[in-house]
């Protein structure tokens, strides 16, 4: 796996961030009183997959960045059914649901290969001095 400076070189966090971007490109469109409903609930949601992308990233063990990669994955499954949701009320159409529906399978299929690559890495995680 070669070394990134920042969490943006990633290509799930590039990916993710695309998501989300489209996410709230949607949910424009969403009916008023969904505001505190449905669209909040899935901006939350798709917010918190690249977030939890971008701390995973920034932590030092292989432990700690995988428990945040997984948090990531279970924001998205809430993702996925948001989509179904809003789909089913009628505030996406079929090209829109296919759209973040492909977008989404996308964010999975990297999720699980940066996650496989962080338990392949056999490297131990960078240890702090304990002289400072």
């Amino acid at each position: 796996m070669d070394k990134t400076k920042s969490f943006e070189e990633l290509i799930v966090w590039q990916k993710s961030y695309a998501f989300t971007l489209s996410i709230y490109q949607y949910t424009k469109n969403f009916p008023k009183e969904e505001r505190y409903g449905v669209t909040s609930q899935l901006r939350r949601a798709v917010a918190s997959v690249t977030a939890n992308i971008t701390e995973g990233y920034k932590r030092l063990g292989k432990k700690d960045k995988l428990k945040f990669l997984n948090f990531a994955e279970a924001s998205l499954g809430e993702c996925q059914f948001f989509i179904m949701l809003s789909f089913d009320l009628m505030y996406l159409d079929n090209a829109a649901k296919t759209d973040l529906d492909n977008r989404s399978e996308e964010v999975g299929r990297l999720l699980t290969a940066y996650c496989k690559a962080i338990r392949n890495n056999n490297t131990p995680p960078p240890t702090i001095d304990a002289q400072g």
